[in-house]
């Protein structure tokens, strides 16, 4: 494993010495030698792209936009490592500008009649719900050929990632459309996940790292002697999370029922249609007619579509109930956590739902 260093020069030495043994491991685990090229060739050029982010601040010649907003980064950078235990490196402390509004596009599939998702197995991140491809144009040929056969496809774009600890993460240009205190949380989040990951748990590690990203934001807000958030948005957000989980548990119902496939895709069909229509009367009754949402539910839907939503969010109350065991110490928290994440899986999900209980 590449371990974090303070300095770039150095840590790109070892890279132009160590990253063949990097992409050799990669194809030895691979059934797709083109899929696994072009991940090590976007992650190369994601590290060859990357500058100390103290060096954009001082350049008098770079936009002054930028500077600002990786002044205030930084400082949230230090809460991250000083107040909340994350770890102190150099990620985050680095910039790339990437020349794109996404750094990766994710690939989500699923059958036509299942919320099953396609797994892919990596060798270092373990498995996960989904394919990353660095070109946008990959990535819909992907999902073309999946189609083909039969499956239900989305594509999402992700403007960060975490290689866990493996490089130092530079924040990227793809990041900065975002205001100051949601770049913060993504930094909290994405340190999250070198702090604490478990290999084919997506849920777990995103709900983890959801919940620092959450309470982190609430301390930091409390830092810098701001009011609390009036959590309006993120509780627009969570009943529109809410929505979406129903609908999956009513398709999830639909598709273990013996139809003809026919019926089934008019099953399906009117399922949807019964989730916008859910939407239409929460966002005119309680939410005073803010679309926010209105993009997204109405464009085309599938079951791919629906699965993000819970990857990241199942099991943040459980770990929100751990946070006030141990006192709100995010040490011991974070030692807790450890302990869970060590655990067989059928036995860490029952903990967790005990938690929530």
């Amino acid at each position: 494993m590449i371990r974090p260093r303070p300095s770039l020069g150095l840590l790109d030495r070892v890279l132009r010495i160590l990253f063949p043994g990097v992409l050799l491991l990669l194809l030895n685990g691979c059934s797709s030698v083109s899929y696994y090229t072009q991940l090590a060739s976007g992650q190369w050029q994601l590290l060859r792209a990357r500058e100390p982010v103290s060096s954009v601040i001082a350049d008098p010649h770079r936009d002054q936009k930028l500077r600002a907003h990786l002044v205030e980064s930084q400082k949230a950078r230090t809460f991250a490592s000083q107040q909340l235990h994350l770890p102190d490196n150099q990620s985050y402390r680095l910039y790339a500008d990437i020349g794109r509004p996404f750094v990766v596009w994710n690939v989500f599939v699923t059958p036509e009649f299942s919320l099953k998702q396609q797994n892919h197995c990596f060798p270092v991140a373990g498995c996960v719900a989904y394919r990353g491809y660095y070109s946008q144009s990959a990535a819909r040929g992907e999902a073309a050929l999946q189609r083909v056969q039969g499956m239900d496809v989305s594509i999402g774009g992700v403007e960060a990632y975490s290689t866990l600890g493996w490089f130092n993460d530079p924040i990227m240009s793809s990041m900065m459309g975002w205001g100051d205190e949601r770049l913060a949380t993504l930094i909290f989040h994405e340190l999250a996940h070198q702090r604490i990951y478990v290999k084919d748990d997506t849920e777990f590690n995103e709900s983890f790292a959801t919940f620092v990203e959450q309470e982190g934001t609430r301390q930091w807000r409390a830092y810098r002697s701001l009011p609390p958030d009036t959590g309006t948005q993120a509780q627009r957000r969570d009943q529109f999370i809410q929505l979406v989980l129903n609908a999956r548990t009513r398709l999830e119902n639909l598709y273990t029922l013996p139809l003809p496939p026919e019926q089934m895709r008019q099953r399906k069909a009117a399922e949807f249609e019964r989730m916008r229509g859910e939407y239409r009367q929460l966002r005119d009754s309680q939410w005073a007619g803010d679309k926010r949402y209105d993009a997204w539910i109405y464009a085309p839907m599938n079951n791919a579509r629906l699965l993000p939503f819970g990857l990241y969010d199942q099991w943040v109350p459980a770990f929100a109930a751990l946070f006030k065991q141990v006192g709100g110490d995010w040490v011991k928290f974070y030692t807790q956590v450890e302990k869970l994440g060590a655990t067989p899986v059928e036995q860490r999900k029952a903990t967790l739902r005990n938690l929530t209980d």
